[in-house]
């Protein structure tokens, strides 16, 4: 079967890319070094090529994610790096399942919702600047001390610098992600225990505090990731095919928003062209020459949100601007849901 064989829009990956992007960061991060973030790409298959490289330990964003890696065997050593005030699930896996679980904490109720539910150990998630989830550095003392005093173990602290992701200039980001790390290190010393945890693809080098860096995209990458100074490629293309055509200069392509995300930019062509704009259903390209029925590949300008809105990833030895290989091996996006 080939890839001219699918129903589009469908993701294919390319298997090359892929083994290279995950080999570059075992490298450098080896084994518990990385706590490999299952978000990116939801599914068990991929996360079981990452255990081969040698990493055992994942973060989850969703308890629907703890569940599915729990099911496939992949419950080491797991992290639900996001706070939450129903953790009962949580609890069924820790009381029927072979499994390590901890969960991340920033207030008095999610200490609370750890401790009905029956968690054992979990992190205090520090604000180090994203201004997302996470108490302040200076509080992460106290809750620390109250969650011992529930009877949880406190195995360190995380905190996340997303903030500084995505910036451009190499030299701002390094010094801004060690100011952030600065925080974390100030929450770590009043709470102690093992771990670091933070960081993630864009800070995947510059980041030398964690002692568990959290990422995830860097497996296939994205449009975004691929504007910095990153050692890792592109993998991951939307399939998709010409369905129409303007004598005004234009061509229509049957995915749009519904089979990737534009949150962080439009998609790019493989090829010549260039996007116009994404709808429901549809994507409108122009500045190149096509024809009804033709395959057309997007690269997705954020891959997390991509890939959650697809049942399966179809690897290819290599992607060619053909888009007509053989398909080698079908990865199923087998944890979407909550």
């Amino acid at each position: 079967m080939k890839t001219s064989d699918l129903t589009t829009p469908v993701l294919i990956a390319d298997s090359k890319i892929l083994d290279a992007n995950i080999s570059i960061m075992a490298t450098k991060r080896p084994g518990r070094a990385l706590r490999p973030h299952v978000k990116a790409f939801k599914s068990t298959a991929m996360a079981k090529k990452l255990v081969e490289a040698g990493h055992e330990t994942f973060c989850c964003a969703t308890i629907r994610e703890l569940e599915g890696m729990v099911k496939a065997g992949l419950g080491n050593d797991l992290l639900l790096a996001n706070e939450t005030l129903d953790a009962r699930r949580v609890g069924d896996l820790l009381a029927t399942e072979k499994c390590r679980i901890t969960i991340a904490v920033d207030s008095l109720e999610t200490i609370a919702a750890a401790v009905s539910a029956g968690v054992k150990e979990v992190l205090i998630d520090v604000n180090v600047g994203l201004q997302r989830c996470g108490c302040s550095p200076d509080e992460a003392g106290f809750l620390s001390e109250k969650a011992k005093a529930s009877g949880l173990q406190v195995r360190g602290v995380m905190g996340y610098e997303g903030h500084l992701m995505h910036d451009p200039d190499i030299h701002r980001r390094t010094e801004k992600t060690q100011e952030s790390m600065e925080q974390l290190i100030f929450a770590h010393e009043n709470v102690g225990g093992d771990i670091i945890s933070g960081g993630g693809t864009g800070t995947w080098e510059c980041n030398q505090t964690v002692t568990e860096l959290q990422a995830g995209s860097y497996v296939l990458m994205d449009g975004d990731y691929s504007k910095l100074d990153l050692p890792f490629k592109e993998g991951l293309l939307l399939l998709t095919t010409v369905i129409s055509t303007s004598k005004s200069g234009y061509a229509v392509l049957d995915g749009g928003l519904k089979a990737l995300s534009v949150d962080s930019g439009n998609p790019q062509l493989l090829g010549e062209g260039e996007v116009m704009f994404c709808s429901d259903e549809h994507t409108t390209i122009t500045n190149g020459s096509w024809s009804v029925g033709q395959k057309v590949g997007l690269r997705p300008s954020h891959i997390d949100p991509t890939i959650s809105k697809h049942e399966s990833i179809y690897l290819v030895e290599e992607i060619e601007e053909s888009l007509d290989a053989e398909l080698i091996e079908t990865l199923e996006i087998d944890l979407r849901g909550w």
